[in-house]
């Protein structure tokens, strides 16, 4: 040991510059690596929050060009430190990348994406329309009745007074007969402008599987179901506007689980128009949501209640909203570039003196200074009446009497749809060319268990030629009805239709397929079109029962 190491304790490392250092590629592929796992893990956490191609389409929308610019600006920072030529072959990298990306971005938008993942990316990218597949034709009418053997039922039979007249038989099977309300009559006090503070609302765990009738099952998880004293009601006011709304943007075929939260939120409920939906539309594709499953929703998910009829009129609309009781209604969108689509709105008001309904729209917008669009007492009626004037209303479990009340004879479920038949009847008779009155007649002998009638109110329909393509997309009645006289051939003809404009994202085309089928002997195609019903929603019990009921 020399004299300076034996005075000098701390001993001196000893650098082996025979070493070389590690290659910089080797660095940055290093670095690279970890880039890599951190979005992948990103990404994973994404995908687990929220388990769907739309989300992941969202995020890599939004990361792909914050990971392009932030590389380049990491690169061009850090230059000093990295080989002269790393910068500009970056560049052209990306530049590669993302012209080779964009070529294979535009194919999968184009040919392998669904049309609400498309709309995802046009959201986003709004210039990506001008890749979108053309709209293959769609039918412009249902397919043509096929003509009776016999005699049949003729439409002056359906208008004029008959079997179908005065005492008509209780509802189809299919509708399920729930708890009744007390007898106790309520008094009601209309105010000028009721409104409704929020308070939090807890959040209801089912306790099982929710439920569904064999097709058209508006009563589940629906508390009113008797016929009412219904007393004279007070005068209500000549306006009345609800405050204490959340407005609710929707997106994609969201207008259902958009309304619904809107609704609630009067009440204080704080969940989000995605929560509503993973109930609603598991499958983000779905284009219908029914007013009993938004119902289902409500009893099931919130500490509110609900529930819905069809054949409603204007003055029950307004004295639900004089007493402070939220609307959803199933009408036609009201919207420029579009032609008839289905389209749930949220009452928040009415002014005879206007002659008006002012309305949130889910996709339209609430109006100037949030005040509700206003929307014609006329116009509104004709655009409800193509749905049979079906509503939803919201309550809380104590204001049932007071529901009841304001329902009247309405509270059950038969003289509701007695009244629709009767209305529609009218209608017809006042105008024998209105498709959409003959279309609501059938739907509502259906929901008597009267298919017959029915049916041929259907085909009185179809044969005026001006019902909109979409219909069968949303109201399956004329399906039920076909079904229960042997019709299977021109019910066939009509999912086949649904298909080919849209319907191979409503499970009812499904289900009714698979009944159809399976009416037929063919168990196996039947198996496979229930099993079709459930891929798009799990929550359909129906079609899962009737897949158990097949033989093996």
């Amino acid at each position: 040991m020399t004299q300076q190491e034996k005075t000098n304790p701390i001993r001196t490392r000893v650098i082996d510059e025979s070493v070389p250092p590690p290659p910089r590629l080797l660095l940055w592929l290093v670095i690279g690596g970890f880039l890599i796992l951190l979005i992948g893990a990103i990404v994973l956490i994404t995908f687990l929050q929220n388990p769907s191609v739309a989300s992941l389409l969202d995020l890599g929308i939004k990361l792909a060009p914050i990971v392009t610019i932030g590389s380049i600006l990491l690169a061009i920072i850090f230059r000093k430190q990295l080989p002269r030529r790393f910068v500009p072959g970056l560049i052209i990298g990306w530049v590669v990348i993302w012209v080779i990306g964009g070529i294979a971005f535009i194919l999968i938008f184009r040919n392998s994406l669904a049309p609400g993942q498309r709309e995802t990316v046009k959201s986003y990218l709004p210039f990506m329309e001008v890749f979108a597949p053309p709209a293959p034709p769609a039918d412009t009418s249902l397919p043509t009745p096929i003509p009776s053997q016999g005699e049949g039922i003729s439409p002056s039979d359906l208008l004029n007074s008959g079997p179908f007249g005065g005492s008509l038989p209780a509802a189809s099977p299919s509708a399920t007969v729930v708890e009744t309300l007390p007898t106790a009559t309520p008094t009601l006090e209309a105010t000028a402008a009721p409104t409704q503070a929020a308070t939090a609302l807890p959040t209801a765990t089912p306790t099982q599987e929710p439920t569904q009738a064999a097709v058209i099952p508006p009563t589940q998880s629906d508390p009113v179901n008797v016929v009412a004293v219904n007393p004279a009601l007070p005068v209500r006011p000549v306006f009345t506007f609800l405050t204490g709304f959340t407005y609710v943007k929707q997106d994609w075929n969201n207008c259902g689980p958009a309304n619904i939260t809107m609704a609630l939120s009067y009440y204080g409920w704080k969940e989000s128009m995605d929560f509503a939906a993973s109930y609603l539309r598991p499958d983000r594709e779905d284009k219908n949501v029914s007013p009993w499953e938004m119902v289902a929703f409500v009893n099931e998910q919130s500490g509110v209640r609900a529930l819905t009829r069809i054949g409603g009129d204007m003055e029950l609309i307004k004295q639900f909203i004089a007493n402070g009781f939220p609307v959803v209604v199933e009408s036609v969108l009201n919207a420029e570039a579009y032609d008839w689509i289905g389209h749930y709105e949220t009452i928040v008001g009415y002014d005879d003196s206007a002659g008006a309904f002012y309305i949130y729209d889910s996709y339209v917008g609430t109006g100037e200074n949030g005040n509700g669009l206003a929307d014609p007492y006329d116009r509104f009626d004709r655009a409800w009446q193509n749905f049979n004037r079906t509503f939803i209303v919201l309550y809380r479990p104590e204001d049932e009497n007071t529901v009841r009340t304001i329902l009247g004879e309405r509270a059950d479920i038969t003289i509701a749809a007695e009244i629709a038949a009767e209305t529609a009847r009218s209608e017809a008779r006042a105008n024998p060319q209105d498709a959409f009155a003959w279309f609501n007649l059938g739907t509502a002998l259906t929901r008597l268990g009267q298919h017959e009638q029915a049916a041929g109110a259907y085909d009185q329909a179809r044969r005026l030629d001006t019902l909109p393509w979409r219909i069968t997309l949303y109201q399956f009645g004329i399906f039920e009805a076909y079904f229960n006289v042997g019709r299977y051939n021109e019910l066939m003809a009509l999912l086949e239709a649904n298909l080919r404009n849209g319907g191979e994202y409503v499970e009812e085309t499904y289900y009714w397929q698979g009944k159809a089928l399976a009416a037929q002997g063919d168990t196996a195609n039947a198996a496979a079109a229930f099993r079709q019903a459930l891929s798009h929603n799990p929550n359909f019990a129906a079609a899962r029962d009737e897949l158990n009921q097949l033989p093996v």
